[in-house]
């Protein structure tokens, strides 16, 4: 079967069973109100992008698109925000459930796709183009570009597009349409490139929930004489004027004036200590008319004071500097810890293993953990985001841990990560043993 035909078979299979579940991966059997509530993040992500600004005057006028709706969690509440909104899923089970939630909104339409193109859909037809939880799904990244090629095509001038894909290791590409591929932040540069399209965000990369903001040129705007100034500097996460050398807080946000609205971050670089960081994000001009520019340091800078260079198609631009202060010690931290399969259930552990998400620690190997002295088994690993960093741990409770309340220590070497109450639920003990 070809990738398109094995999605579909996939997915409609995944509907049937539980379409609720395999989209938010939150709970099996979840009421509408929960299933709509866990895209309540991504809605927000998506709205503050919109506020960038997109084609038109009128908002009723507006058309959106959806690459990947599945049933229509995103669709439904963001059919508030346009006068038409469309989305195309592969899976023929979930467009049928899709329509169904949306029978009551007009002016919301499912489509079945083809599972790698939008060509039903007319040059420059849309102002918004969005995706979340697809791409890092689909098992061929050729796939992929397919969808974002067409994407370039049906954009208008001046509208917006944002998506997400796995960003993590390419030799985690997977030939199941559930693990999917990997899409290289280089891939998505290039792409941009090759379309023409503004590059304003590039978050998030080496996760699996990597970001993408672009925007389609309108035609140029009178170009700006002024001199491009620094205004201020600081610490992407505060507003110290200082950033560490490593981890989680080695990024810094400049605030400058008078940059070129055809300024992308294809376009800009900036060097800190005569070396590139990496920039992740570009805002619209605040209400001072100062665009905001976020980028994570380079790995190895010396402390002290370090110059700043900042570039357009590698011409100077502005110059300052900032200060770089040794990083405090990495200090293990348990985020999180919940079921490993029905994350809404909590602490309340049903599927008979747990999900950790800890930061900081630098050999998750070394992570023991116990369940009232029980040991667990079945560890497996994986580094979510290499900045703090922070792993998700998986393991399975032992048959002999019982059920019931009970305390989960957390033990790395002899640093004592964390003691969570859990409670263990009998009905499914009995599949572990």
């Amino acid at each position: 079967m070809s990738v398109a035909e094995t999605m579909r078979e996939d997915w409609n299979r995944r509907a049937k069973e539980d379409a609720h579940y395999y989209v938010a991966f939150g709970r099996h059997e979840q009421d509408e109100a929960e299933f709509l509530a866990t895209g309540a993040d991504v809605l927000r992500g998506l709205r503050g992008e919109m506020k960038r600004g997109l084609p038109g005057k009128n908002p009723r006028a507006r058309r959106a698109l959806e690459i990947g709706c599945g049933p229509g969690r995103l669709m439904k509440p963001l059919s508030q925000d346009f006068g038409e909104i469309h989305g195309v899923d592969v899976s023929d089970e979930m467009i049928a459930i899709a329509r169904r939630r949306l029978q009551a909104i007009p002016h919301a339409h499912p489509h079945v796709g083809s599972g790698a193109d939008l060509r039903q859909f007319a040059d420059e037809s849309f102002d918004f183009i969005y995706s979340y939880a697809v791409f890092q799904h689909i098992p061929d990244p050729a796939v992929v570009m397919s969808y974002l090629r067409d994407a370039a095509r049906v954009l208008k001038p001046g509208g917006l597009m944002r998506f997400q894909a796995n960003n993590l290791d390419a030799e985690r590409t997977s030939a199941a349409t559930w693990h999917g591929c990997s899409i290289s932040a280089e891939d998505v540069r290039a792409y941009a490139a090759e379309h023409g399209l503004s590059l304003l965000a590039l978050e998030a990369i080496r996760t699996q929930y990597m970001w993408v903001t672009l925007r389609k040129p309108a035609g140029e705007g009178r170009p700006s004489t002024a001199a491009i100034r620094i205004r201020r500097i600081t610490n992407s996460e505060s507003s110290e004027p200082v950033a560490p050398n490593r981890g989680r807080y080695a990024a810094l946000s400049l605030w400058v004036e008078h940059l070129p609205a055809d300024a992308d971050l294809l376009r800009l670089t900036l060097a800190v200590g005569g070396e590139r960081a990496r920039l992740t994000y570009l805002s619209p001009p605040e209400m001072d008319g100062l665009v905001q520019l976020n980028a994570v340091l380079p790995a190895g800078l010396s402390t002290g004071l370090q110059p700043l260079q900042l570039r357009i198609d590698g011409e100077l631009k502005a110059e300052s500097s900032f200060r770089i202060i040794p990083a405090p010690p990495a200090v293990p931290r348990l985020v999180e810890a919940v079921d490993g399969m029905d994350y809404l259930s909590g602490q309340r552990i049903i599927s008979g293993c747990v999900k950790l998400f800890v930061e900081e620690l630098l050999e998750p190997e070394s992570l023991v953990a116990t369940i009232d002295g029980e040991p667990a088994y079945e560890y497996s690993i994986l580094c979510t985001d290499p900045l703090p960093p922070r792993h998700e741990i998986n393991f399975r409770i032992a048959a002999e841990a019982g059920v019931g309340s009970k305390i989960l220590r957390l033990e790395a070497g002899r640093r004592l990560i964390g003691l969570v109450p859990i409670e263990i639920a009998p009905a499914e003990i009995s599949e572990v043993k």
